[in-house]
């Protein structure tokens, strides 16, 4: 998807179609001598919220798209109203758009706001995944939108368009990846597209193989990818945007690309959506790509944990006790419980990099959606100002997150008779206790932990990657 914005007269514009207000249409009509046509079509229209009418004209402008009831809004009808129109000018078969942002009168935001959700909004509802599939799809033409915007207002916007353009491109990235069949997507997969896609004269991709892991004693991460014939790997993206010597920011993604639950093997049903099981490595690699795209001005540096986690004769057993490479000990209780085991030693690697934060994302606890559902990702952190940030970011994007405890109190449910630590707790407040077994790896740094188990990916008729929470991120980092 291609943005631009523009200042140009609505009455000059040149569209497939125009997403606009009744009024503005009936303006643009009459200066085409179309009004006839447009009265008959809205004969019965009611222009209140929530309602929309397509109107076929033989001008300029094809046809236009017109929304209900876009005086004085509030923010969650225009999400609703952008959402419904993106996906309705995908369903045309056109190439491009052209949307009327001054029609719309929402209460408590400005241009900016209005033309950066109406751009993740058509990012999302225009993508499509079709590399397996024998013929295309018809619909999903829509390669291009411009915003009309007013005059004053344009030199303005010329950031938010860029930024917007990468995030298209971070989206995509990362839904791509979520979305490629386990048999594709692996490790070295995982690993190759970093090299192929995420690419500038200030970015610099390296990688650990398992014999160096095993070096660096990351015996947490070996004891979840010794069972499987795939190797693991560690990826590293540093990007160097901001000034030289500055804390970077480090983003840890959870990357298991198929996980069977090992020795303590999943049940059948839904296991071929254990495949989304990396998409906290998809969305924090889509971030990259969006930063290094936007060439955002702050250093960054991205950890990708990537491991497939299988049983086998080489399996971890329930039971066994490895070494992690902080030098803690962890009796693995449940194999199943593997996240959190290869995001110990990625978030200990991180502290060499003596960060200002690290953020870590994944699909980490089923708990997690019992507790949320699908609508908001679950946030944890040590750090006041850090998760207020993450959550305002949320908040502004429509990508929410909604911020759990992570008490003393629950520490307890982690202990062992035999190490340092038990990878997991018991049934009660599971995504809590995953969360308290990670914090004790971030030492004396600002860390966050996300839990998109539940939205990550969507289930059902819809099943796919959702992108989330790249567009929380992208806009967090914006505002380093």
């Amino acid at each position: 998807m291609k943005f631009t914005v523009s200042d140009q007269s609505l009455l000059d514009a040149k569209t497939p179609c125009l997403v606009t207000s009744l009024k503005t249409a009936k303006r643009v009509c009459k200066n085409t001598g179309e009004t006839k046509t447009l009265n008959q079509a809205c004969r019965d229209f009611e222009d209140t919220k929530g309602k929309q009418i397509f109107v076929q004209l033989a001008g300029r402008v094809e046809r236009i798209l017109i929304l209900g009831g876009l005086d004085k809004i509030e923010a969650a009808d225009y999400r609703k109203a952008i959402t419904t129109a993106s996906q309705a000018l995908v369903g045309l078969s056109i190439p491009s758009a052209a949307i009327d942002v001054t029609s719309f009168k929402v209460k408590g935001v400005n241009t900016d706001w209005l033309v950066e959700s109406a751009m993740a909004s058509l990012s999302h509802s225009s993508y499509q995944f079709n590399q397996y599939k024998s013929k295309a799809s018809k619909k999903f033409q829509l390669k291009s939108a411009v915003f009309y915007v007013d005059a004053l207002e344009k030199r303005g916007l010329a950031k938010t368009i860029k930024c917007g353009n990468a995030l298209d491109e971070g989206l995509a990235f990362a839904k791509d990846l979520g979305n490629q069949p386990p048999n594709i997507c692996n490790p070295d997969y995982l690993l190759s597209e970093t090299r192929r896609l995420l690419k500038g004269e200030k970015v610099k991709v390296s990688q650990l193989d398992e014999r160096k892991m095993t070096s660096l004693g990351m015996g947490a991460f070996m004891a979840v990818s010794k069972g499987s014939d795939a190797q693991g790997r560690m990826i590293i993206i540093e990007y160097s945007g901001g000034k030289k010597g500055a804390a970077p920011t480090v983003l840890v993604g959870k990357g298991i690309t198929f996980d069977t639950g090992g020795i303590s093997l999943k049940p059948p049903p839904g296991m071929d959506e254990m495949k989304f099981d990396m998409c906290g490595a998809a969305a924090v690699l889509g971030v990259t790509r969006a930063v290094i795209s936007a060439k955002l001005p702050i250093n960054l540096v991205t950890i990708v944990a990537a491991a497939e986690n299988m049983p086998s004769g080489r399996a971890t057993r329930p039971g066994d006790i490895v070494t992690t490479s902080s030098g803690k000990t962890v009796e693995i209780l449940n194999t199943d419980a593997e996240g959190r085991l290869v995001l110990c030693d990625a978030i200990n690697y991180a502290l060499r990099y003596k960060p200002k934060s690290i953020v870590d994302v994944a699909t980490l606890t089923g708990a997690c959606i019992v507790a949320l559902g699908s609508h908001a990702s679950a946030l944890y952190s040590n750090s006041d100002e850090l998760a207020s940030d993450l959550l305002e970011a949320g908040e502004n994007t429509g990508d929410r997150a909604w911020r759990m405890p992570l008490w003393d109190e629950y520490q307890s449910a982690l202990n062992s008779n035999f190490a340092d630590m038990a990878n997991v707790g018991g049934r009660e407040a599971g995504s809590v206790t995953a969360a308290c077994f990670l914090s004790r790896f971030a030492e004396n740094t600002d860390w966050a932990h996300l839990d998109v188990a539940g939205s990550a990916f969507f289930s059902g008729a819809k099943k796919g990657s959702s992108g989330r929470p790249v567009p929380l991120l992208f806009k967090y980092l914006q505002t380093r």
